[in-house]
């Protein structure tokens, strides 16, 4: 799909006057200049890929919140994947799996993660409480404060909003 040209003279405005505001918050933020630059550069593409630009009244809150969220997300895909290298570690050398299949692996578990994003922190935890930590609903229920009945219904959301987010 193409954009209209004002669209994308708006995006390129709002590029040109607040990426370097930007990456400069992002840099004091992380300690990182490399990785301000690369989410400063994603939060653009998905403020081009949602074609919003020409919607945005506040454009550095806006961008400071896009940024805040991919930080947020390459934390958990980070934290998720050490977890996953960390099991693996510990398993007897035997039973360690290939490289190919730590890969396909760790790209199963990203995609479980994009699909529980949109899910609310309560659903999320009982979700991989269940499935990474074995936990029956009682003990779920204890650990995030909560009835076993809610627990679920939180599983039941989390495995349909999964099964249907993966197809």
């Amino acid at each position: 799909m193409t954009q209209p040209d004002s669209e994308i003279s708006e995006f390129q405005a709002l590029y040109s006057e607040h990426h370097g505001w930007l990456q400069v918050w992002l840099r004091r933020r992380l300690g990182n200049s490399s990785e301000a630059a690369d989410i400063a550069q994603d939060t653009f593409v998905n403020v081009l890929a949602s074609d919003k630009a020409r919607d945005i009244r506040e454009p550095r809150s806006f961008l400071a919140t896009v940024a805040r969220n991919l930080i947020s997300h390459r934390l958990r895909r980070k934290r998720l994947e050490e977890a996953y290298l960390e099991t693996l570690a510990n398993l007897p050398e035997a039973q360690a799996p290939s490289p190919e299949v730590r890969w396909l692996a760790l790209e199963a578990l990203q995609e479980i993660d994009q699909a529980l994003d949109g899910l609310p922190a309560r659903v999320r935890q009982a979700f991989l409480l269940a499935h990474l930590e074995g936990l029956n609903y009682a003990q779920i229920a204890r650990r995030i404060g909560v009835s076993s009945s809610s627990v679920k219904q939180y599983l039941t959301r989390a495995n349909r909003h999964c099964l249907f987010s993966l197809k």
